[in-house]
């Protein structure tokens, strides 16, 4: 596991409202596992990946789209972002969810 690192763009695009931070819990070649952080009212641009994203909400509120559609998660929430379909996240309140993706991208160019 290696510690919090600053988060300020996902897919090359700048986060809006501020940043997050992220760390990786576990890496292989199937799969990355990432928790991540967002302070309230920070949000992802809309963006999309070559890869699916399975989200878990441990804390706080996030709300965003999926495919256009509103999204709205709390503790325990889930969604999978799949590859290929545009989507959001924003944090409503303080949030920390986990996010597995698969097959695993390199994690300095998803994550910068």
């Amino acid at each position: 596991m290696t510690d919090f690192q600053p988060l300020t763009s996902v897919e090359g695009l700048p986060l809006l409202g501020g940043s997050g931070r992220f760390r990786v819990l576990q890496n292989s070649e199937r799969g990355l596992l990432l928790e991540l952080e967002y302070p309230a009212g920070v949000a992802s641009p809309e963006h999309f990946h070559d890869h699916d994203s399975f989200v878990y909400v441990l804390s706080g509120e996030v709300t965003g789209t999926l495919d256009g559609q509103p999204v709205r998660l709390g503790p325990g929430g889930t969604v999978v972002h799949p590859r290929g379909v545009r989507h959001t996240i924003s944090a409503v309140t303080d949030s920390r969810w986990l996010e597995f993706k698969a097959p695993p991208p390199e994690v300095g160019r998803v994550l910068r």
